[in-house]
């Protein structure tokens, strides 16, 4: 919306710095983090009259759960996309298809995640939607995005797999890259409504994932850096740094209210809503590999599920003491914000591997 500034900078000079997606990014940042500070302590009033006992907590969990975070609100994730959405369309091009394109799977997922956290609180269970139909709807929403990038792009590249650290090696999908498109999308979208366990736990990690492929979009989208670091160039993906600022404010204001202990959870509102834009982002910027780098953490605590699960249905035997990874730790007697610091470290240290395939090439 702002943007439409810049055709008034003949008139004036000033205005012209609307043009430049590095101060529509620093403006969409403080926009979010104004927003949720703003509207954030009414929410959270709201959903505590609206919701009484707030979230129901996993009976199968750790029990000190059940006692330290009974009655904490959910859907804190409305919050989140209440400051992502109005920031994002304040000061991004609306002409842009991936900006539409992106917000599109971040609100649909965001749909999704508050529909099952209002049947897990007015059923008051943990337990919510039907996981197969959740999932379905993901598989959906996560494909038609895919195909409308696929669109945007020119073949053989649109349907092309790019591989970090070489800079000319592409694998050339073609109608697969639809599957990857999915899973890249679907997955970050579950991966981070795994991690999201712990007060603080998965909003910084996402913050950190945001703020990286902020960079990498804005690169990405610039012929000139994109030529310099030897990385595909993506026409128009550099206005998705504006979404991650977005994301990075909303996420700051969110963390103020979500810091040990925590006031509100993001609940599956938020975290399908910030896994899914992050998959997306990826997707459109051609570094779906990276994400998986950047957002190790996330797939390190899916893969603890998965090798869990399946462990047991194989042997009747657990490899963690609890899934996902964070309860296994909890189990073994850390305390949670050693937890979640730590993690936090983890999530920095990933985010440097994935920056460095930007130039390693």
């Amino acid at each position: 919306m702002l943007y439409e500034l810049v055709n008034f900078s003949d008139q004036l000079g000033a205005l012209n710095v609307f043009r430049y997606i590095t101060f529509r990014t620093g403006g969409a940042i403080m926009t979010a983090l104004f927003i949720v500070f703003m509207f954030g302590p009414g929410l959270i009033r709201l959903l505590k009259v609206r919701q009484g006992k707030g979230q129901p907590i996993r009976e199968d969990g750790p029990k000190h759960h059940i006692v330290e975070k009974q009655g904490t609100p959910t859907m804190g994730g409305l919050m989140i996309l209440m400051g992502v959405t109005v920031s994002s369309l304040l000061w991004a091009n609306w002409a842009n298809p991936y900006l539409w394109i992106v917000l599109g799977v971040t609100l649909s997922f965001g749909v999704i995640g508050f529909y099952d956290d209002y049947l897990k609180v007015t059923r008051r269970s943990s337990s919510g939607s039907s996981g197969r139909v959740r999932f379905a709807l993901e598989i959906f929403i996560a494909g038609l995005a895919t195909y409308a990038i696929m669109g945007l792009g020119k073949a053989p590249f649109a349907s092309s797999l790019a591989i970090p650290f070489f800079k000319d090696t592409l694998i050339y999908l073609g109608p697969f890259y639809l599957l990857l498109g999915v899973i890249v999308i679907a997955g970050a979208g579950n991966a981070v409504n795994l991690t999201d366990g712990l007060d603080g736990l998965a909003i910084v990690p996402v913050m950190i994932a945001a703020a990286t492929f902020g960079l990498i979009a804005y690169l990405s989208g610039n012929a000139v850096f994109a030529k310099y670091l030897q990385i595909h160039f993506v026409p128009g993906t550099g206005e998705l740094a504006i979404v991650c600022g977005a994301l990075l404010g909303a996420g700051l204001g969110f963390l103020w209210f979500n810091a040990p202990p925590a006031m509100i959870f993001m609940g599956d509102t938020g975290s399908l809503a910030l896994g899914g834009a992050l998959g997306s982002i990826a997707v459109a910027t051609k570094h779906e590999l990276v994400l998986a780098v950047v957002g190790g953490l996330f797939v390190l605590e899916t893969v603890s599920v998965i090798v869990q699960v399946a462990s047991y249905k194989l042997t009747g035997k657990r490899v963690f003491r609890m899934a996902p990874l964070h309860h296994h730790f909890e189990q073994k007697g850390w305390q949670e914000s050693t937890i979640v610091v730590r993690f936090w470290i983890i999530s920095v240290v990933l985010a440097l591997i994935g920056l460095a395939t930007l130039k390693l090439r």
